[in-house]
């Protein structure tokens, strides 16, 4: 890698990083504790090729819009999604509308990972972030 690119990375990675409301707060119900990623550096919204970046993938995009990006990064260790949003109110409808079908997400400062738990966790020491479950819709399976 040319070092002016290594040291462009190096200058934008205090941009990705970690957000969380207060214990207090009803948007951090549901939540995990938030650990500060050592790479995260400063919280700010990041743009989806940073982000897979840091999770050690190119990813394809697959919606460009006015409320969103997301971009598929596909691994040897899984696929998984990344989103972005330009403000927070579409991240909170994203989330809202996500938590119809359940499932654990990473979630940052107006972006979220979507990915296997195993691979959520190991996102999290990179990306910083939080890791919530969102509940989803209708019966619950019942153990046997």
């Amino acid at each position: 890698m040319p070092r002016a690119a290594v040291i462009g990375i190096l200058a934008l990675m205090p941009l990705v990083g970690a957000c969380s409301g207060g214990e207090d707060d009803p948007a951090s119900q549901g939540k995990q504790a938030v650990a500060a990623a050592p790479a995260a550096g400063v919280v700010a919204p990041a743009k989806v090729e940073m982000i897979a970046g840091l999770t050690g993938c190119k990813a394809n995009i697959r919606v460009e819009a006015e409320q969103l990006r997301e971009g598929l990064c596909h691994t040897k260790q899984g696929d998984y999604l990344i989103t972005t949003f330009p403000e927070d109110r579409y991240q909170q409808a994203w989330l809202s509308t996500a938590s119809m079908y359940g499932g654990k997400y990473l979630v940052g400062k107006r972006w979220v990972v979507a990915a296997k738990p195993k691979a959520l966790e190991r996102f999290r020491e990179k990306l910083g972030g939080t890791i919530r479950q969102l509940r989803g819709v209708g019966p619950t399976p019942k153990a046997s």
